[in-house]
């Protein structure tokens, strides 16, 4: 069996780069707790996209899907699953709201994983949601011509029970009894969950929810205002590399978690600096719409798409926007890079 014990391991990870990352995540922390304690009434709507963009993520990463209308409609709860997805994206919006409203009192303890994947399923009437796996199962893939090979196999079904009491009670070590950075014992957590791939289906799924629960519980709440779920699906590649890099060996105890710790610390670096980011335009509110439009191209590194500035600014409809890009590019204040519906904008630097 194969032992667990992140708080004799967690020192291996740390390189410069990895502090230096640790380092800006922390400074970014401590700026959004001011932020939140200060103007918590003004982040309302950064909450409402943040869950909405989790949860459709979440799933399509998974192959879950459903159409924007009926997506606001679920997470409203103005409408009933009518289809498996469906169901399916009904019980990830209960999981999510249940960890976003009481992380505290949601113990890293197996019977409360079991009970998350209990929800998750209620819509679906399915027995697997809340039991471990009945049978073997393995990680696979297809390549680009569509031929399906075996990435990973998982630990057996008859060893689950006893790793998933040992990964959960190797984290409560490292984290109440040695001085690791949580940020390290996470993604090594998460890790050796999906190694360990407990449950027959939703094994993803509850991977992203369990890294919510795992962050906001260390005080790291930014998922709660800028979607992490999104930043996997939208660097999904780079997520299954690191992710296969870091299970190399797994089984013979040799693996290497700084891939997968690596790219889990840039993606919550970047829900920080987005958070930040935002946080900008909220306090920009005074502005005019077109103002406010403006100010976020020229704070923008690079070129931003309609979509991106809408997500920014969800209270500006999108025909304020296209009149208000319009009179930019016709002022020269910004220039239009083509490219049809991945059309955007970037700010005149020579003007």
């Amino acid at each position: 069996m194969r032992t667990y014990e992140y708080s004799k391991k967690w020192q291996q990870l740390l390189t410069p780069e990895i502090v230096n990352m640790l380092s800006q995540i922390h400074e970014f922390k401590g700026e959004q707790k001011l932020y939140v304690e200060a103007q918590s009434d003004t982040l309302t709507q950064l909450v409402e996209i943040a869950k909405i963009q989790s949860t459709e993520a979440s799933n399509n990463i998974e192959g879950i899907y459903t159409s924007d209308d009926r997506l606001k409609k679920l997470l409203a709860n103005k409408t009933t699953p009518r289809s498996r997805d469906e169901q399916e994206i009904a019980g990830y919006r209960d999981v999510l709201a249940s960890i976003h409203e009481d992380y505290d009192y949601i113990l890293v303890r197996p019977s409360y994983i079991l009970q998350l994947h209990r929800n998750l399923y209620k819509f679906s009437g399915k027995s697997i949601g809340g039991n471990y796996k009945n049978a073997d199962n393995v990680i696979a893939e297809e390549d680009a011509e569509g031929n399906r090979f075996v990435r990973f196999h998982p630990l057996a079904a008859w060893e689950t029970p006893e790793a998933m009491e040992s990964i959960c009670a190797a984290y409560d070590d490292a984290i109440h009894h040695s001085d690791a950075d949580p940020l390290l014992i996470i993604p090594m957590f998460i890790l050796d969950f999906l190694c360990i791939h407990p449950f027959n289906d939703g094994n993803g799924r509850m991977s992203r929810l369990l890294t919510l629960l795992l962050l906001y519980r260390s005080g790291y709440i930014v998922g709660k205002y800028i979607s992490i779920e999104k930043a996997i699906e939208t660097t999904k590649d780079t997520y299954y590399e690191a992710l296969q890099s870091s299970s190399q060996d797994w089984h013979e105890e040799e693996n290497d978690y700084s891939h997968f710790v690596r790219y889990m610390l840039g993606v919550i670096l970047s829900a920080y600096r987005d958070f930040s980011a935002r946080v900008k335009v909220l306090a920009t509110s005074g502005m005019s719409k077109p103002d406010r439009i403006r100010e976020i191209i020229k704070d923008t590194l690079g070129k931003i798409t309609k979509t991106e500035i809408m997500q920014k600014c969800p209270d500006i409809s999108q025909v304020t926007v296209q009149r208000t890009l319009n009179d930019l590019v016709k002022n020269g204040e910004i220039v239009k890079i083509s490219g049809g519906r991945y059309t955007s904008y970037v700010w005149n630097k020579e003007k």
